[in-house]
């Protein structure tokens, strides 16, 4: 099945606007799933950004996990998948490596890397995977480039979002500041140290390393509404690379990531976290 029906956005777009009323009635829902469209998203709209409350492109909400979700997750990845130049024979308390991830998080100016994001939905049995690039740049600029199955890409900086499925010829575009408006968004754009403010971090129960030494940590949230109530995390023992993050849903989906071939510091331009929509390409102003 496509992830991306040519079509659906623009019905999605409509019943948006009507679904106000629906929404008030089903608040848990809208709660969990964020508000960039208050109706359901087309399917497969996996894009980071939906999980957060009060932020976030289309979602789906019986489908897959939603965009506030999948970015607490993918923003927890930012701060620590950052590497430090020290290579420790003994293992780190869970406060030393706390604050090694902050420390090396705070002297990145900007970050490339390659990614693989799974979504493993309960209810049909499979896995939907996506790969790309991901670009990060401090403050606030993030640029999701996704490449296969289907290209569509996610441009944020301190003004704008864009959202740009080219197979339907569309780009969804929102203010920055309703897609940062979560004070848990701004958490995870801090670093870990700022992170732990919210989230009780701790090494895995059942076994703080994996078969190559490498970390396991687990955050679950102090308060719930923050959009992911928990996060597995996989950090390299070595040079403190994150592997792997993994959590579930409300539904039981289970969103998995994975980043690799890391660039620290290598001078991305500006340029990059902005976006034109090519001519042609509808574009949608996406409600306050």
């Amino acid at each position: 099945m496509s992830r991306f029906s040519t079509g659906l956005h623009k019905v999605w777009a409509v019943n948006m606007l009507c679904n106000n009323s629906y929404l008030e009635s089903n608040s848990a829902i809208s709660a969990t799933y964020g508000t960039f469209l208050p109706g359901d998203k087309p399917r497969g709209r996996n894009v980071p950004f939906s999980h957060f409350p009060k932020s976030g492109f289309p979602v789906n909400r019986d489908r897959i996990p939603t965009l506030r979700q999948t970015v607490m997750a993918i923003l927890s990845f930012v701060f620590l998948l950052l590497p430090t130049t020290v290579i420790c024979a003994q293992p780190l308390s869970l406060e030393q490596l706390t604050a090694k991830t902050q420390e090396m998080y705070d002297k990145t100016i900007d970050l490339k890397a390659t990614f693989i994001q799974e979504v493993t939905i309960k209810s049909m049995k499979k896995t939907e995977r996506e790969e790309g690039t991901v670009y990060f740049k401090n403050p606030k600029m993030m640029l999701w480039d996704y490449t296969k199955p289907k290209f569509k890409k996610l441009v944020i900086n301190a003004q704008k979002a864009w959202l740009y499925v080219p197979e339907d010829r569309m780009v969804y575009v929102q203010n920055a500041e309703d897609v940062y408006r979560s004070r848990m968004a701004v958490k995870f754009l801090s670093g870990i140290g700022r992170l732990s403010e919210d989230f009780q971090i701790r090494f895995s129960k059942d076994t703080p390393f994996d078969g190559d030494g490498n970390y396991r940590l687990v955050l679950t949230a102090k308060e719930s509404g923050s959009g992911v109530d928990r996060l597995h995390i996989i950090v390299d023992g070595k040079i403190f690379q994150i592997l792997q993050c993994r959590f579930n849903d409300s539904f039981g989906n289970t969103t998995r990531l994975r980043f690799s071939d890391f660039s620290l510091n290598t001078g991305v331009p500006d340029k990059f976290f902005t976006f034109k929509a090519p001519e042609g390409v509808e574009v949608v102003q996406m409600p306050q």
